[in-house]
């Protein structure tokens, strides 16, 4: 008997979430409520990361101010889709994420795992936080929303301006969210074949 898990997505939800999902740069006039922002939060918390680490710490920029404030540790480019997004998001990784482990993971000493071991810290809460900043650019694309992930900021800057009060968390990396316009989109770049990048072996 066929369950949730087993059958395949048909090929609308597929096209809205991968095929002809874009990265946008522009986006229009709509409007992104405090609910809507909730809503992907709690499809991206679904997405799995290992011992149910969750390290991503996620700042949702709404205000001109926050968004200035965020403009200002980007590059010029950057900045100015920063500002002009409904929302703009800062995504950032607690290195001290095992300090949640008892709650997140019960059924295991998984904090003992992590105490004491800065450097696996470090390199869990990057890899995870990075998976749950992909969750959540399919779950913004699931519930109707565009994305532009980007790079190209200072993150010290953006550490200093988000996260003093935090410092266990760094900045992964920053996106911008919001209803995109189509109109405004350029060609989609291309995407190699399978026998490009991957090998069965």
């Amino acid at each position: 008997m066929a369950t949730a898990f087993d059958t395949p997505l048909d090929q609308a939800a597929l096209d809205q979430l991968f095929v002809e999902a874009r990265t946008f740069n522009h986006y229009t006039d709509r409007p992104v409520s405090e609910a809507d922002l909730r809503a992907i939060w709690d499809l991206t918390k679904m997405g799995p990361t290992s011992a149910n680490q969750l390290p991503a710490r996620f700042v949702w920029c709404t205000s001109p101010e926050a968004k200035e404030r965020l403009a200002l540790c980007a590059s010029d480019s950057n900045a100015d889709k920063i500002r002009a997004a409904p929302v703009s998001l800062v995504i950032g990784m607690d290195t001290e994420f095992h300090e949640y482990l008892p709650q997140l993971f019960p059924h295991a000493d998984a904090k003992s795992w992590f105490d004491g071991n800065r450097e696996l810290r470090e390199a869990s809460a990057f890899r995870n936080s990075s998976l749950q900043g992909g969750y959540f650019i399919l779950a913004a694309r699931a519930l109707g929303f565009g994305t532009g992930p980007m790079s190209g900021f200072d993150a010290g800057a953006v550490d200093k301006a988000f996260f003093a009060d935090q410092p266990s968390v760094r900045t992964n990396f920053i996106a911008t969210l919001g209803h995109g316009d189509t109109a405004k989109l350029h060609d989609r770049s291309p995407r190699p074949a399978f026998e490009t990048f991957n090998r069965i072996v």
